[in-house]
Parts: C-alpha cells; structure tokens; sequence
C-alpha cells in the first residue's frame, strides 16, 4: 500500500511567526516542510535563504524540503545542506551541470531532486532520474504561490513513473501548485507520492482535515494501494 506525503509550503505561513506556522504542521500531521527558495533572478520573486533554513531547523524534526528556484544552484547547495536541508530540489534547467549538482547535493549527505516547469520536458533528462532522490513536477510555474494548478502537467507525471517503473526506480514524485482536495486524488492516480500544498492547507478552516484528505486517508478519497 502506497504511503501518500504532505510537504505543506511555508510560502503561505507567517512570516512573522514562522517558528509557528512550521510547528503547526507537524501538530496537524503533516510529513514534511517545503521551504520555497526564491533568488529573484531565475524567478521575479525573493524569499529567503540559508539563515531561514538555519533557523526553521531548530524548531522542528521534520524532514525540511528545500526547492531551490534559483540561478546555478550548484554555487549554494553546499550552503543550504549544512544550514539543515534534508532534502535539495532544483530546476534543471537553471544548472550547468545538473548530474554534477546532484551528485555534489548527495555527497554531501543529503537527499538530491531534480524539477520540472510545466514547459520542462522530462524528455533528455531522464539519465539524471537514477541519481535523484526525489522527482518534482510543477503544475504551475514556478516563482509565486496562489496560481491554478494546471490539469495537463499530470501527463508528464504518468511519463515519469511508466519510465521509473520500467527501469525499476523507486524514487519518489512530489508535485507542487496549485494542489487541493479537488484534485489530490488524481495526482495519486497519476503517479505522485509527495503532494506540496500551501494555500489550500494554511487557509483551510480544518488544516489537519485538509492534510489528511490530500495523504488519502480520510473521506471517499481513501487510501489507494
């Protein structure tokens, strides 16, 4: 039976109170905390970097899923893992050498992913798919929160997982925008493992409800296998 994750993204807690807004997640039985990086280069928007990272660190034990929408992120990710990253995400695009930034982001004891936009073929960049940890598929694009998910970016996550089932990968699909209750259960269907959801659980009147129907345990949505 296929155990479904929720990475609920701070991009829609507090700012003023993140130490709260990222405690609440483990009180309302989320999985892991998806801390959005924003460099205002490869997106238009700015977030925060390593000493936020460094500072969520200390008030919690979950797993931190660092997303890194940021230009060369190879020159950071050293940076971003011993502030406290468990795991590192990054566009593949945005990297010179993205198996080199995997491989480097690994080495270093951490778990490495790779990430696709919507106008991101997965196609070419299969070879990096047996090093990664982790496999993100945008549906929306990247670099704001609040945007409509994009029903068609479902395909490439059905590509992705017949391409890891056939070569015998389990690595794990996260997907990231626009995710709710109306549609988590067809991102499982599709293939996705680890739902990223920040409007949708932040500004839900049952937070913890809404986490569980996303992880498929609660209502008619049920547990798939």
């Amino acid at each position: 039976m296929t155990k479904y994750l929720v990475s609920p993204s701070i991009l829609s807690g507090d700012f003023a109170d993140m130490g709260s807004s990222v405690k609440a997640i483990e009180r309302w039985g989320g999985d892991l905390v998806h801390c959005d990086v924003m460099d205002g280069v490869y997106v238009k928007n700015l977030t925060f970097g390593m000493p936020m990272i460094a500072a969520l660190r200390k008030v919690t034990t979950l797993p931190l899923d660092v997303h890194l929408m940021i230009t060369e992120p190879e020159r950071y990710v050293e940076e971003f893992v011993k502030a406290g990253a468990d795991i590192v995400t990054f566009h593949v695009e945005a990297s010179k050498d993205p198996l080199k930034t995997l491989r480097k982001i690994r080495s270093l004891g951490c778990k490495g992913g790779i990430v696709f936009n919507p106008d991101i073929p997965f196609e070419g960049y299969e070879y990096l798919a047996d090093e990664s940890d982790m496999i993100l598929v945008m549906s929306v694009y990247a670099g704001k929160g609040g945007q409509s998910f994009i029903p068609e970016t479902l395909d490439k996550v059905r590509a992705i997982r017949n391409y890891l089932t056939q070569k015998g990968l389990n690595v794990p699909i996260e997907i990231d925008g626009g995710v709710n209750e109306q549609n988590a259960a067809a991102c499982r269907e599709a293939g996705v493992t680890v739902l990223v959801a920040g409007s949708s659980v932040y500004k839900s009147d049952d937070p913890a409800r809404t986490i569980r129907i996303l992880q498929g345990l609660n209502g008619s949505s049920g547990q798939e296998s």
